[in-house]
This record gives C-alpha cells, sequence and structure tokens, in this order.
C-alpha cells in the first residue's frame, strides 16, 4: 500500500469517508498514528518483552513480516574495546566478532552478551578466549564493549540487527505540501511504509485501534478482536 492508501484505508475503518461522527483528522495526526502503529507492529513482531508472543524468527510469516528493516553482517570497526554502533541500529540480532593472535587473523569467534553485573572476566570458565572462539561483551552508551583475556585483539564484528524505521508520511497532501514535526523535523513530499505489504492493512488496523481507544468509540473491542485474529494484540 502507498501512504496515500493507507490514509484511505485509516478512514475507512473509522468510518470517516461519509460521517462527520467523529474528529476529522489532520494528515499530520493520521501520519503520528500510523508510525506509532509501524513501531508497535515491529516492536512485537521483533523481541516481545511477553515471551507469549511469537517473536521474530520463530515463523516464516514473522521473519517475512519485517525481512526489509533486518540489516546482516555489517562490518563494525571495534576501536579501543568498543564498536559504534550504526546511526540506524534499532534492535540486536547477533554478532560475530573477528579476533587477531600473533599470526592468527580475522578468526571469528561467537559474541556472547553478559549483563553489568556479571564477573565474567574473572571466572577462567566465562572470561573470553581465543581458542574456545569466544567473546564477552556489554552493551554500554556509546556502543558494544568487548573483552579479551589478553592474548588477542579484537578488530571488528559482524553485525545484524534491525533497523530504524523510516517517518511514513504524506506531507505532500497538507496545504502547503509541507509540515513540522514537533522535534522541528520539516516534511514535504511523502514516503510510502518500507515494511512488506502484507503488513500494512495491519499496520493500519494498530493505528485504528490506538486512536479508538483514545476518543472512546463504543467499537472498540471489536477492533480488538480483529487484531487478536491477527496475533497482534
Amino acid at each position: 500500500m502507498t501512504i496515500e492508501e493507507m490514509h484511505y484505508d485509516f478512514k475507512m475503518k473509522l468510518n470517516k469517508v461519509d460521517s462527520q461522527q467523529y474528529k476529522n483528522f489532520l494528515i499530520p495526526e493520521i501520519d503520528w498514528l500510523l508510525n506509532e502503529a509501524q513501531e508497535i507492529f515491529v516492536k512485537i513482531v521483533a523481541e516481545p518483552r511477553k515471551r507469549s508472543y511469537l517473536g521474530f524468527e520463530k515463523t516464516q510469516r514473522t521473519i517475512d513480516d519485517i525481512r526489509t528493516i533486518v540489516i546482516t553482517d555489517k562490518i563494525v570497526p571495534i576501536e579501543k574495546s568498543i564498536a559504534l554502533l550504526p546511526t540506524d541500529y534499532w534492535h540486536f540480532l547477533k554478532a560475530n566478532v573477528r579476533m587477531t593472535k600473533g599470526g592468527c587473523k580475522n578468526i571469528n569467534a561467537r559474541l556472547k552478551l553478559r549483563q553489568h553485573d556479571d564477573e565474567f572476566e574473572n571466572s577462567p570458565f566465562d572470561n573470553s578466549s581465543f581458542e574456545w572462539r569466544t567473546v564477552n561483551g556489554v552493551f554500554n552508551k556509546d556502543g558494544i564493549k568487548f573483552y579479551t583475556d589478553g592474548t588477542f585483539t579484537n578488530t571488528d564484528v559482524e553485525l545484524s540487527y534491525i533497523k530504524k524505521l523510516k517517518y511514513i508520511h504524506n506531507a505532500k497532501d497538507f496545504r502547503s505540501g509541507k509540515y513540522k514535526l514537533p522535534s522541528g523535523i520539516l516534511l514535504d513530499k511523502f514516503c510510502n511504509c518500507e515494511l512488506p505489504n502484507q503488513t500494512h492493512r495491519e499496520i493500519v488496523d494498530l493505528a485504528v485501534l490506538i486512536v479508538t481507544g483514545q476518543i472512546y468509540i463504543p467499537d472498540y473491542q471489536i477492533k480488538l478482536n480483529k487484531l487478536n485474529l491477527n496475533d497482534l494484540k
């Protein structure tokens, strides 16, 4: 669906095409709701906080739903034990570290993410090891910090992640063909949803559900039940 079609679908599902019963939403407001909905959609599919949800790569359907925003094996250099996260980074998927020791260069190792309060580097069984091809790492404010046992060097990391979503919008059809976000960013022209087409109606359903709850439309439960049928709730 194009962004224009998503707007039309939103209005249809909110019973807005021939009715003045509810608030007449402006284009920036519909855009905002659609962006909130697509963010919720990806979070549910990719890394749900509640493990009762499916989660990414549990079924082929969920893989297909967000495959267009998955970045695989992007090489990121490690400098002073830190790999800075790419500017479009959103959610971590996996990583392989390349390590060097003596004449052995660019040896692939498994990244083992640790908690900050773990004492992994003090344990001979849990510390980073060239021989076992394992490197410990933790996320911090700068990126990912990698550890060694002092006998090898971590050179770079092949990072797979879910990238940030583009802000979908239909600014070209609003007044002078542009508008500003609350952050001050000026939007013009248009930007379609970059998620696969089969997700677009569910994203619109989520946007309608959000606004239905906000303005207390009586058929809120009906719209919620519709999302439940698609395992989005």
